[in-house]
């Protein structure tokens, strides 16, 4: 018999009720990865799969959005430079509608002009990095998106408190 000292000693687990081996391994979120390059693709899918998100991948924007409702993804990485439909129009499509409105976007791209920044900018996009990127970067900046709060859809107002009532002016004596 090993002395208390190398005996191992198993500690109990408590795992949340429901939780599941997905729920463990893939908390962080759901992203869907969108690259015409199967290489770019898969290393940015690999890095956030390796990270603990949740990864679906699509070849180009048209594939983005007839995808984007079934996987629900929190994030969206979307390059610019695409066929059938590129990075640009996609975001713009994104945005526009209220079913998808609210999913964060980072356009990873080659493009790295500050012209293209700023259209970046007014498609909607959340995030901008230009490749090659570091995939550190990239992680974080998901992270970040994947954990904020969810955009409010365009055509909702902001929530306000409600005001107080008005005072009455004080009555003479």
């Amino acid at each position: 018999m090993g002395s208390p000292l190398t005996r191992s000693r198993r500690v109990p687990r408590h795992w949340p009720e429901g939780a599941t081996l997905t729920g463990v391994t893939h908390g962080l979120g759901r992203v869907l990865v969108v690259d015409d390059d199967e290489v770019i693709r898969r290393l940015i899918a690999v890095n956030l799969q390796l990270e603990g998100f949740d990864v679906e991948t699509a070849v180009d924007g048209q594939d983005c959005l007839e995808r984007v409702s079934e996987i629900d993804p929190d994030v969206i990485t979307l390059d610019v430079m695409m066929p059938r439909l590129d990075g640009w129009e996609t975001a713009v499509q994104l945005r526009e509608s209220p079913e998808t409105a609210h999913i964060r976007v980072v356009l990873i791209t080659a493009r790295a002009q500050e012209d293209d920044k700023n259209h970046g900018s007014r498609v909607g996009a959340d995030a901008y990095l230009t490749k090659p990127f570091d995939p550190n970067e990239m992680i974080r900046v998901v992270r970040e998106l994947a954990s904020a709060t969810p955009l409010a859809p365009p055509s909702s107002p902001p929530l306000a408190p409600p005001s107080p009532p008005p005072l009455a002016p004080p009555s003479p004596p």
